[in-house]
């Protein structure tokens, strides 16, 4: 395998890794704090209201952009979903050309580079509902929560 063959294929997996750590947070989230529902006190959404003392405009204005933000990237993660199942149906085959490993990963990898793009966008957008303390507070909130999110994956 070249060695270009093999950057692929490692960037390949640490997308696949990413992705569906990302999708596990999603699905978790599913069904808690979405407009017209009560979040319970455990959600992530209660935890950080409650860390940064969010008034009641900025968890209206939060749970607008975060509606907006999953709306946006659903169809994108359905994509790469559709993507991977094609490119896992290559186990069947007895011979795979290196280009269209290639070109799966490419694609993966942009459909996965727009999702990251959009998260961050949401994350600053959250983080302007904020203001001066609570910033910071957001800051060190959104890394703690990445953190734990990526100590409790890699457990498993």
């Amino acid at each position: 395998m070249k060695p270009c063959n093999k950057i692929l294929g490692v960037a390949v997996i640490v997308l696949f890794l990413v992705n569906a750590g990302l999708l596990l947070f999603i699905w978790k989230g599913k069904g808690s704090g979405h407009a017209g529902q009560k979040p319970d006190s455990g959600s992530a959404m209660e935890t950080m209201a409650r860390e940064l003392n969010m008034t009641e405009s900025q968890k209206k204005n939060y749970q607008t952009l975060r509606d907006q933000h999953f709306a946006g990237v659903r169809p994108l993660y359905d994509s790469v979903r559709e993507i991977r199942k094609e490119f896992l149906k290559m186990i069947q085959s007895l011979v795979v050309q290196d280009s269209s490993i290639s070109n799966y990963s490419r694609r993966i990898a942009e459909k996965q580079a727009v999702i990251d793009r959009l998260t961050l966008d949401h994350f600053r957008k959250v983080r302007g509902l904020f203001s001066g303390e609570q910033q910071k507070q957001y800051d060190d909130f959104i890394q703690k929560i990445m953190l734990r999110r990526r100590d409790s994956s890699g457990k498993r």
